[in-house]
């Protein structure tokens, strides 16, 4: 993956803290990812206790050996961070950078400040670059040679059909966008470190701190050079990713692994329709190919099982053997060419509904809250949706060092955000299993009539794609659309001359649908996705100024 130019990842200036006669921490000059702003020193400086010439008193960690554990530690330490952020994803940039412009002091805790290189997470959905420009990053995907994304097309058994965002009524900028995922993130770490109140520093967090009252007050970390520190602030956000470490003392952790994605990068070729993401509903699994800028082209083949698939060297052969004869052929000489490149990377498919615990100076975030198939590309959109909400949340609250009344109130988080994540998180787990291949006969009744329902058009494909898009996340017409087309299956089988085999196979499709979609929303959680009033935590009022 190419790298981005930009004169700020070179300056020789680092983004320093200034400590009052304490010792100040820096980044490594030799680190890629640099910061470098003349900041005036006009501001209340950010101090970190971690440096205070006298300790403060043992805490206990989320480590096996708690043991150690002393005295809970002062509600607030002066000049500490007000918030932590645990990963500088797309999700803790975007975090560090909306409470950073309302005025908190974040102190960001990141792995690995270089440019990611990752082969998901570039697709965002219209519905998260509305929620981009609600935060003010949508210049984030500018100079990156984001692409705009404008819709589908579906390609089945020679058939296709194209499925346009229902895009008539928002601004002609809003559309999709595609891109390195990589880059896009480098230049939201960029845009949230130029603020006076963000602190950004390369280190791993090893564990979370705790009070005896199971508070978390903030982290142990190891930084780029090898030292134990240990960072305090009232609250702890944690978003380091779907291979988080940390959130098994958060939430509820049931990561399932349906599929692996298998990826390429496809050079100098011309998709069948510019500007659509291409969906092949290929055996035994989608086939996708969207471009991540002028030059190239991302292709995702989907491999089903819970163990990583094949060995790499027998990988090219089943490419080239299984799946090349099942692309557009205008693909083909591109695809094969770049399996001969030898630059193919596989990842895995992860899901996990969010089950999060009630933890005082804790919260979740992102992928390490909250993952769903990335066949629908939804999964930055419910990060920056989240995002949007808890800024708004936070907002009204002056002060973040009652984290027991902080908890209770941030609760209504988990409740507000279900629309949005509760209709991409089952759109994506049902139309993985709608679209892939099974040898029962209502399952392939199920799939064909899914492909032939959108391919009416008007609100039988506008409905369902204004849903996968974010732009109208209402989980009834999901439910409404998803059974439509198990009955528009029925329909097309016993319709004019039903027979008993076609009406028992009808029954069995309307069983189908019920099957791959009740435990998805029973994980999701029934009463939260449809019923949120009827719950509490929904009408929580912030605490008291």
């Amino acid at each position: 993956m190419s790298n981005v130019s930009s004169s700020s990842f070179t300056s020789s200036k680092m983004f320093s803290v200034f400590s009052h006669s304490l010792t100040h921490t820096t980044m490594s000059q030799s680190a890629l990812f640099k910061f470098s702003y003349n900041k005036p020193c006009h501001y209340t400086p950010l101090l970190f206790p971690n440096n205070l010439p006298i300790a403060p008193p043992l805490l206990r960690t989320t480590t096996a050996l708690r043991s150690n554990a002393a005295p809970d530690p002062p509600l607030a330490f002066p000049g500490a961070a007000d918030v932590i952020v645990v990963g500088a994803g797309v999700a803790g940039s975007a975090l560090a950078y909306t409470l950073a412009k309302d005025a908190r002091r974040v102190h960001v805790i990141e792995r690995d400040l270089r440019e990611p290189d990752r082969i998901v997470g570039e697709l965002l959905q219209p519905g998260g670059y509305l929620k981009l420009v609600e935060l003010g990053l949508e210049d984030c995907v500018d100079q990156i040679d984001a692409q705009r994304v404008l819709g589908y097309v579906l390609f089945m058994d020679g058939k296709k059909t194209r499925l346009p965002y229902p895009l008539e009524k928002f601004h002609a900028d809003v559309a999709g966008r595609s891109f390195h995922n990589g880059r896009f993130i480098q230049m939201m770490r960029e845009k949230a470190a130029a603020l006076h109140h963000v602190r950004m520093e390369q280190g791993t967090v090893t564990s979370l701190l705790e009070q005896d009252n199971k508070t978390v007050v903030g982290v142990q970390y190891r930084t780029k050079d090898g030292q134990e520190l240990k960072a305090y602030a009232p609250l702890t956000v944690i978003c380091d990713g779907c291979f988080s470490t940390l959130r098994r003392s958060l939430c509820h952790s049931k990561v399932e692994v349906p599929s692996f994605f298998v990826g390429l990068v496809l050079e100098n070729c011309q998709l069948p329709f510019e500007n659509y993401g291409h969906v092949i509903l290929a055996d035994p699994s989608p086939i996708l190919f969207y471009r991540i800028s002028s030059t190239e082209v991302r292709c995702l083949v989907d491999i089903p099982g819970q163990k990583v698939p094949l060995v790499w060297s027998g990988m090219a052969n089943y490419l080239k053997a299984t799946v090349a004869s099942q692309i557009p052929p205008e693909l083909q000489d591109a695809f094969i060419s770049a399996i001969d490149r030898g630059k193919i990377r596989i990842m895995p498919n992860s899901s996990m509904p969010a089950d999060p615990y009630s933890t005082p100076g804790a919260l979740l975030i992102g992928d390490a809250f909250n993952m769903r198939h990335p066949l629908t590309g939804g999964g930055m959109t419910v990060a920056l949706s989240d995002i949007v909400l808890l800024r708004d949340l936070i907002k009204t609250v002056g002060d973040l060092n009652d984290a027991s009344s902080l908890c209770k109130y941030l609760e209504s988080f988990y409740i507000l955000r279900k629309p949005m994540a509760s209709t991409i998180n089952t759109l994506a787990g049902a139309l993985y299993e709608v679209f892939s291949v099974s040898p029962d006969d209502a399952r392939k009744e199920l799939r064909q009539a899914c492909f032939d329902y959108l391919s009416l058009g008007k609100i039988f494909s506008g409905g369902p794609i204004g849903l996968l898009s974010g732009l109208n996340p209402y989980p009834l017409s999901l439910i409404l659309h998803f059974f439509a087309v198990a009955l528009y299956g029925v329909g097309r089988l016993v319709i004019p001359f039903p027979s008993f085999e076609r009406m028992w196979i009808g029954a069995r499709i309307v069983l189908c649908a019920f099957c791959i979609i009740f435990p998805i929303i029973k994980a999701e959680g029934i009463r939260q996705m449809f019923f949120p009033k009827s719950i509490p935590a929904f009408y929580r009022a912030p605490p008291d100024r």
